[in-house]
């Protein structure tokens, strides 16, 4: 996990594309918070290069000729479990980005976005504030609930949960924390959770603090997909 107590943070991008590379080194270039470290060109390279480099984030290209990034991601997160990686691409298509999701990425970034929101976004990213996506969000529950995936234990673990109760499941989370990770998983913002339970923000970090550290989870990515593994998403939350 990010050390929150450091002055910068070690990013690594990648992008087989000079000018892609170029244009988000001047982006996070107009936030002191971020240290480029290194480049690659393709997934290959930066494999290579994380192990010598030990980036704390990676700015990922989807598309690549040989590895892909979506190979790449995968590859990355086994070497470096801590790393937190933000795929990159021209489109939100919802089928790449949610096969990023599940192999390892935090998040995506559209490149057309304003540079004021990417810095927004990384920002949030680098505290783990960063919500997922509504649609992102359902489509996950959806998984998990379907059983899309064939010969998912998850999906027929999460079935045979709820025929069984109506109840939460053993967690070590109190009624508040649960509360609180059930908005998680939807998609929700600290700012929305706070005005849904009536709590203040800062509360809410807290919450999402205890909740990480009880679960021994980095990210709301894990947090959404431990939710739903549990069955603690119903299907009438509203998306």
């Amino acid at each position: 996990m990010i050390n929150r107590g450091e002055s910068t943070v070690r990013v690594m991008i990648v992008d087989d594309h000079p000018h892609g590379r170029e244009g988000i080194r001047e982006i996070l270039a107009g936030d002191k918070l971020f240290q480029v470290v290194g480049e690659a060109a393709s997934g290959e390279e930066a494999i290579a290069k994380a192990a010598e480099l030990r980036p704390e984030l990676v700015l990922m290209d989807i598309r690549m000729p040989g590895m892909g990034g979506l190979e790449a991601t995968y590859r990355l997160k086994l070497l470096l479990p801590s790393l937190k990686i933000i795929m990159v691409t021209v489109s939100d298509d919802i089928t790449h980005l949610f096969e990023a999701i599940k192999r390892g990425a935090q998040g995506y970034l559209l490149k057309n976005l304003d540079p004021s929101a990417w810095l927004q976004y990384l920002r949030e990213v680098v505290v783990d504030e960063a919500p997922m996506s509504k649609e992102m969000a359902f489509r996950l529950l959806q998984e998990f609930s379907s059983g899309s995936e064939k010969g998912s234990e998850k999906a027929v673990a999460f079935q045979k949960q709820k025929a069984s109760t109506e109840s939460f499941p053993a967690t070590p989370l109190t009624e508040r924390e649960k509360e609180v990770l059930q908005r998680v998983a939807t998609g929700a913002s600290n700012r929305e959770i706070a005005g849904l339970l009536n709590l203040s923000e800062h509360t809410v970090k807290n919450h999402l603090k205890n909740i990480l550290q009880k679960l021994h989870l980095d990210n709301r990515v894990q947090l959404t997909r431990y939710a739903m593994e549990k069955g603690l998403v119903k299907r009438e939350f509203d998306f």
